[in-house]
């Protein structure tokens, strides 16, 4: 099992789980982090971190969320990876918990 982040984290991007990752298992775009599954050792450090709350085990990702497990394998493949934390979104306080987010994904 590996672990995905989801739709919140998109217009956030808050690193706190960068900085905890044993294994460097985050990639970073412009406005949304995903986490490489082929990298990810379940460690579970991530999750209490973040503070959008937008990272879930793959099994227990929200029925609405369903397609952010196969997003973060794919943006895995092509986006770098991020190994330290740096400042947030400058508007993500003001996105965190917005809904309807998934159109504002800059892939």
């Amino acid at each position: 099992m590996t672990y995905v982040v989801t739709e919140n984290c998109i217009q956030c991007k808050y690193t706190d789980c960068v900085d905890v990752c044993p294994v460097d298992c985050f990639v970073e775009g412009p406005n949304f982090l995903a986490i490489n599954p082929d990298e990810c050792i379940d460690c579970t450090l991530c999750v209490a971190e973040c503070p959008a709350e937008a990272i879930f085990a793959e099994d227990d990702v929200p029925a609405d969320q369903q397609e952010y497990i196969a997003l973060n394998a794919r943006l895995a493949e092509v986006w770098p990876v991020i190994s330290a934390r740096k400042e947030p979104l400058p508007d993500a306080d003001a996105m965190n918990g917005a809904t309807g987010k998934r159109e504002l994904l800059v892939e």
